[in-house]
């Protein structure tokens, strides 16, 4: 038996898969018709036949979705979205500027950090790619580094929002440009009831801190307003201001990529005081 998706508002469900500290929040989306659907975020890999399975409960075995939307293409929140796209034969959307990154194979993985760190001036990688997966990486055999890179990147399946269009599959929805984390992070927004999916630009568990870390790991955490990880942020000032941005919306639901969804009046102004005092 797989996991069974929780609804967190009308036609919004999720499920937490994943292992260790790759665990991360998957949504599903209805939208207009009972069989009409998308998939945000899609976990790390191997996560497929579980995110097939709650999706095949919530809309029946033949329902793929229209598209898969990623806020971000971090691999514990884009790793099965190439199973998942090839086995239902949809496309799959992000940032124009988080596309480099996910198209990036053994021919270009390194200059696609070099390119984008001199054109765009404050981007930096942040510390885990820094100091362990780009030194890793660089020192694979190169038949393993192209075997492995080939097996994560989005080539041929993925595609980039276009400016001023409506956010494709979910036209009820807007998408929330939130880069900090990453280039090209995303929010996504539905202003009829104020849910915000906000990958982690925004989450509801502290992983900046041992004890919020070990209450995650352990599965035992109180939804809390919490910026990114520091270890996996590329530019603090854009995600300051990309957290002044998500309060400004107002979200009644904040639905993080880690940490249980906040639901209630009162997230708002949590939202709102967390962007009074981040740093």
């Amino acid at each position: 038996m797989g996991l069974q998706a929780r609804e967190i508002a009308a036609g919004v469900f999720y499920i937490e898969t994943g292992k260790g500290i790759m665990r991360s929040n998957v949504y599903f989306v209805r939208s207009g018709s009972a069989s009409s659907w998308v998939l945000i975020d899609s976990a790390s890999a191997h996560c497929g036949p579980l995110i097939r399975e709650a999706a095949e409960a919530l809309f029946g075995a033949k329902t793929p979705p229209t598209a898969i939307l990623l806020t971000h293409v971090h691999p514990d929140h884009a790793g099965s979205a190439l199973e998942l796209a090839q086995g239902w034969n949809c496309p799959v959307y992000v940032h124009p500027d988080e596309l480099p990154f996910a198209t990036a194979d053994s021919s270009n993985f390194f200059a696609t950090y070099h390119n984008y760190t001199t054109a765009a001036g404050r981007w930096t990688p942040p510390p885990l790619d820094k100091w362990l997966i780009l030194p890793l990486v660089r020192a694979m055999p190169g038949r393993k580094r192209e075997v492995m890179l080939a097996g994560s990147s989005l080539k041929g399946v993925v595609r980039a929002f276009e400016p001023g269009k409506g956010l494709p599959g979910l036209p009820e929805w807007d998408y929330i440009p939130t880069p900090g984390h990453t280039p090209g992070h995303v929010a996504f927004f539905r202003p009829a009831d104020r849910v915000l999916i906000a990958g982690d630009a925004l989450l509801t568990i502290n992983l900046n801190s041992a004890k919020g870390f070990l209450l995650w790991s352990l599965s035992r955490n109180n939804p809390r307003v919490s910026g990114p990880p520091w270890y996996t942020t590329w530019c603090w000032q854009a995600a300051k201001e990309s957290v002044g941005r998500i309060a400004r919306l107002e979200p009644r639901i904040l639905a993080g990529g880690h940490g249980l969804p906040m639901t209630g009046p009162s997230t708002a102004c949590d939202v709102r005081a967390f962007a009074g005092r981040f740093r």
